[in-house]
């Protein structure tokens, strides 16, 4: 999600080389992402060579903006050694 967070619109196989993922694998990330409505999956042609492009939707945003202010939380509690909070 933080990659199709920088860009407009990513593409499949740039995101399977990126993430060193199978392409069965990533497919199964990608249809749960969408499934919980996060991201936004676009088949077409790039000329005659078909293309999938994933785009964060403004659910994604959100949950991407709420799971990164998880980890501040969680790097700040680790660096002043605090433990973590109750909810995890």
């Amino acid at each position: 999600m933080a990659i199709a967070h920088q860009a407009r619109q990513v593409e499949f196989g740039f995101l399977r080389t990126t993430l060193q993922l199978t392409a069965g694998n990533l497919g199964q990330h990608l249809t749960v992402l969408e499934k919980a409505e996060l991201i936004q999956i676009e088949k077409g042609y790039e000329g005659k060579r078909p293309r999938t492009w994933v785009t964060l939707t403004a659910a994604g945003q959100a949950a991407l903006r709420d799971e990164i202010a998880h980890l501040k939380r969680l790097i700040q509690q680790v660096e002043q050694g605090e433990p973590p909070d109750a909810e995890g």
